[in-house]
């Protein structure tokens, strides 16, 4: 059951006479008060983590993901049919300013997810109502949450403010510094471990993170800072662990039809730990009809191409149109979001990740009124997925992972289904970077192959792992998933794959923009102290 977000971006106010307390109206005075007071608080964190994968302002949530940025503009995908957001990343240069309105929405979006959780984080201990064991989960949910908003902003922008307070009416600052990278991620470490301490191994409630969800995180922390002894650890801590292991028998809805393991989370249905996916370990809770199971989440509006618009020529030359929107074609898409043509040859012969049961390589000619003189009704018409990415082009493949129809109407916008946001497939990644690094090439190798075999791909030898291996093996593992840009940057590869791999932005990209410019409207706020702005904007 999800709940009302409750708490997106509650903040206190002091008392005074003149102060009016209607019960009517939740306040974090009237709401932090005893235990289901704070589960209502969590809810509203994990609404604004699901607002993620929704659009900018919940004012238009249909449009311009939350965080196009990190995934766009990189080697493995591109903005198709590019939105405002969109033009932005493919383009860069001129178009990436300081005035860019998503960006503003973005930091707000982080900075109200962060007070939200501040607000939690800094009432809770005083609680004379909770237990301590109740007090220690609240608070270890609460600030994973907010190292999670830190690990967004300091990849985007670099030094950002650090603020572990509560802010208020009577609080508001005006002189903020850019607190330095480093100390950042030492709060969001000091975050981590305590939720790693606090949080089960396993939860009843499917929609909760988890111990391995902390240790993911942790893992990914270290490699960042090149901490490869520490990020092995953690990653091993999750990949050494049986409650999340990995997927590699069919399960749950379709386990009796064609398919795959690895494709099988991404069902729905599926994704939950309570319906079989022992991987999952932080999976978005979404429901239809539900007060505040609508996170507006529109994955499969910005990954499903528009494949209602491909045309067909017949034997005639007239072309017509005879694809129309089915739940079996994985719903109404709008494209914004594709693959590169690089990502799409990253796929060996017999991988599971590069199949058919991944990927829309193919449609069904399904309008009775527009099949194409020589064709016939049902008639699998195959796209290209062989040319170099180019834009508005409904002829190309996208990924099936974040289909979703409603039964009822498929041109329906938004998806509820609970969709998998971390799993532990990413760490055996982390592993086998942290074990590069280390210089043990066998282990690497042994964890690439981990997923490999899983995949039925073929496995490789420690000669073949290469800092490049691995990335790619990221991109065949994790399309879609992983925050591709942040990962590039981690491993100081954004430039150099991008202009070799993206055919519509690598030869724009320039080295300013491995970090984006400091919103306008943040410098404009700090009215007392200079906000300084990221290099070369």
């Amino acid at each position: 059951m999800i709940c009302v977000a409750l708490l997106a971006s509650v903040a206190s106010c002091k008392k005074s006479v003149l102060d009016e307390n209607p019960p009517q109206i939740l306040t974090a005075d009237n709401l932090l008060v005893n235990y289901n007071g704070y589960q209502n608080a969590l809810n509203g964190l994990y609404y604004q983590v699901r607002r993620s994968r929704g659009g900018l302002t919940t004012s238009d949530p249909n449009n311009d993901i939350m965080f196009e940025v990190n995934v766009e503009g990189v080697d493995n995908s591109y903005s198709n049919y590019p939105g405002t957001p969109g033009t932005i990343f493919n383009n860069w240069g001129a178009a990436n300013n300081a005035s860019v309105a998503a960006y503003s929405e973005i930091f707000a979006y982080l900075y109200s997810t962060i007070n939200a959780a501040n607000t939690i984080i800094g009432r809770a201990p005083a609680n004379t109502v909770m237990t301590g064991d109740q007090k220690n989960q609240v608070l270890a949910e609460s600030r994973l949450i907010r190292a999670w908003c830190y690990r967004h902003l300091t990849n985007l922008w670099g030094d950002v403010p650090l603020v572990l307070t509560e802010s208020s009416g009577l609080t508001i600052k005006t002189d903020f510094d850019r607190t330095p990278v480093a100390d950042v991620r030492a709060a969001m470490e000091a975050d981590l471990l305590f939720a790693e301490q606090y949080l089960p191994v396993t939860s009843t409630n499917d929609g909760k993170v988890i111990k391995g969800t902390a240790q993911h995180f942790l893992a990914e922390l270290y490699l960042e800072e090149g901490q490869w002894a520490k990020a092995k650890d953690y990653a091993s801590r999750v990949t050494t662990n049986a409650s999340y292991a990995l997927i590699t028998k069919r399960y749950g809805a379709n386990a009796a039809l064609p398919g795959t393991p690895f494709t099988d989370m991404f069902l729905d249905g599926n994704s939950d730990r309570s319906q079989g996916n022992t991987e999952a370990l932080w999976v978005l809770q979404n429901e239809l009809n539900v007060v505040g199971g609508e996170g507006n989440n529109i994955m499969r509006r910005y990954w499903v191409n528009r494949y209602y618009s491909l045309t067909v020529k017949g034997t005639d030359g007239k072309a017509t149109s005879p694809f129309q929107v089915t739940i079996a074609d994985g719903g109404r898409g709008i494209g914004r979001i594709g693959p590169t043509k690089f990502a799409l040859g990253l796929y060996g012969a017999g991988d599971d990740r590069g199949s058919d049961f991944a990927w829309r390589f193919s449609y069904a000619i399904n309008t009775p009124t527009a099949i194409p003189k020589g064709d016939t009704l049902n008639q699998v018409i195959p796209v290209d997925r062989t040319s170099t990415e180019k834009l508005s082009n409904p002829n190309w493949p996208s990924t099936r992972k974040w289909d979703y129809a409603n039964t009822i109407d498929a041109n329906v916008v938004a998806s509820y289904n609970d969709q998998v946001f971390i799993r532990a497939g990413e760490d055996y990644l982390f592993l086998a970077e942290a074990d590069f690094e280390l210089g043990d090439l066998p282990g690497a190798a042994t964890a690439i192959n981990t997923l490999r075999i899983r995949a039925h791909a073929a496995t490789i030898t420690p000669a073949q792992v290469t800092l490049d291996f691995i990335l790619d093996e990221r991109s065949r593992e994790l399309f879609s998933e992983e925050d591709r840009r942040y990962t590039l940057l981690r491993t100081n590869t954004w430039l150099t794959r991008t202009k070799a791999d993206n055919a519509i932005s690598g030869k724009l990209i320039q080295p300013r923009d491995q970090l984006l410019p400091i919103p306008q409207s943040v410098i404009d706020a700090n009215l007392t102290k200079v906000m300084p702005q990221n290099p070369g904007y």
